[in-house]
């Protein structure tokens, strides 16, 4: 006897359980037309710019994202970097600050006080700089993996 099943084919091939367990994962139409990359996103948040348009301004302050882009009106107000910026902000300029301190400090050797001040100007202006472009890298992100936040 024959097992008939009165579901159509094509009910039956959307249920995620039925496809084998090396199939890649099918996608609907709106979610091919919805691609968006990532790296042009990560780029244009660098630059503290919309990641959909890249000419509006990403940040209404200093690290405030904004609710939507002024220009083509993207929403943007769902996305959080938390604490992400402030990480990669400490690695980039630890990375970049630590060996020029020991290069200056072995090549000429100079006062402690000068030496502090100098660095301590440097880390100070490299966090500033460095601080909302990561935060709009991160945004961006976000944005073109659709993750709206954590």
């Amino acid at each position: 006897m024959t097992h008939i099943s009165k579901e159509p084919e094509a009910a039956r091939s959307a249920d995620p359980a039925a496809a084998p367990l090396d199939a890649a994962p099918q996608t609907s139409g709106s979610d091919a037309l919805d691609e968006r990359d990532t790296w042009p996103a990560v780029w244009k948040g660098f630059r503290r710019r919309c990641p959909n348009c890249g000419t509006g301004p990403m940040l209404s302050s200093y690290l405030k994202v904004r609710d939507h882009c002024p220009v083509c009106r993207e929403e943007l107000h769902h996305h959080r970097a938390d604490d992400g910026p402030a990480y990669l902000t400490i690695l980039i300029v630890g990375h970049i600050m630590a060996p020029a301190l020991l290069w200056v400090f072995t090549t000429w050797r100079p006062e402690p006080l000068i030496l502090i001040t100098i660095f301590s100007i440097g880390c100070i202006g490299l966090s500033l700089y460095l601080l909302p472009r990561l935060k709009g890298a991160i945004v961006g992100f976000q944005w073109a993996r659709h993750m709206h936040g954590f």
